[in-house]
This record gives structure tokens, sequence and C-alpha cells, in this order.
């Protein structure tokens, strides 16, 4: 059974795709460990991407995920996590 996974560059497109990029902020530097708020990504931003993974990847986030995912790497570990019960449940 193949497991679908969601990397980083996803992210990367999907925020870029769903909410834009300030001009200051490289997203191509590293990182996964700085903050969205950081990465000028505010609550709305966050929650318009997760509603755009959802879509895309057929899973569902939690509404708390907003709140939880304070940076990419925690967003990845929740999507990836997603993605793998969901494989599991299939």
């Amino acid at each position: 059974m193949s497991t679908q996974s969601f990397s980083l560059d996803d992210l990367k497109r999907i925020l870029l795709e769903s909410a834009g990029a300030d001009e200051n902020i490289d997203l191509d530097g590293d990182i996964l460990d700085t903050d969205f708020e950081e990465l000028s990504y505010e609550s709305l931003a966050i929650l318009e991407t997760c509603g755009r993974i959802e879509r895309d990847y057929g899973i569902s986030l939690d509404d708390s995920v907003v709140t939880e995912a304070k940076t990419p790497r925690a967003l990845l570990e929740i999507v990836n996590t997603q993605l793998a019960e969901s494989a599991q449940a299939a």
C-alpha cells in the first residue's frame, strides 16, 4: 500500500498559492522551525492553507491545527500523521 506524504515543498507551494508571500521573507531558506508569524502568515492564512491541504489531499484536519501548528515542521507532522491514518483506514 502506498502512503502519500506531504513535504516542505508541498507546504511552500500551497502557502504561496493560498496566501501569497511577504517579499521580505525567503521561503527557500531554513524555515522548518520558524514560527508562521515570523514568516508573515497569520492564523487566517494558516486556516486557508489547511483548507487547501484538506481538499488537495482528501484528509480532515482538526480546527485546533491552526493554533497548535506554530511552525512548518509541526504542520508537516500533523498532515503526515493524518495521511498515514487515512491510508491505514482505506
